[in-house]
């Protein structure tokens, strides 16, 4: 299982999924702050047993600074090929806006491009947070993240 969240701020475009998403700002962070790819990659090391994405890419190192995350999941791609098969993933994403319905199909497209699994083997949902804490007040956007592996 796979978690993150990241504070919304104006000048930063929204990256979710690797999909660039229309909005009045985007998510704060080292990288692209792409929380959906980094609960995915959270999800894909746990599985195997690979520690956090924290501990494969540092947020204090300068050559992953503005990096796209969808690098950083083709690089765990990589590493995951080498130990087993990715079967299936599952994500929920919560945010207050935008409204995500629209991008879904095309986050999933990217993520199985990215992965190489075919749509069929990723769930995306979108959900918000009923104006509840930080994510409900439009503060924030989290993703969650299930990575079925066979190792």
């Amino acid at each position: 299982m796979g978690y993150d969240i990241h504070r919304l701020e104006e000048g930063r475009k929204l990256v979710l999924g690797g999909v660039e998403i229309p909005h009045t700002r985007g998510l704060a962070g080292h990288s692209d702050g792409d929380v959906l790819i980094h609960a995915i990659i959270d999800a894909l090391l746990g599985a195997c047993t690979q520690g956090d994405i924290g501990q494969h890419f540092p947020d204090d190192d300068p050559k992953y600074k503005d990096i796209a995350s969808v690098e950083l999941l083709s690089q765990i791609r990589g590493l995951v090929a080498k130990m087993g098969r990715i079967e299936h993933i599952d994500c929920t994403v919560v945010a207050e806006a935008p409204k995500l319905a629209p991008h879904i199909e095309d986050v999933r497209r990217k993520l199985g491009e990215v992965l190489e699994l075919t749509d069929d083997k990723i769930s995306v949902k979108a959900k918000t947070a009923e104006g509840l804490g930080p994510v409900g007040e439009g503060k924030a956007i989290e993703a969650y993240a299930v990575a079925l592996v066979d190792l």
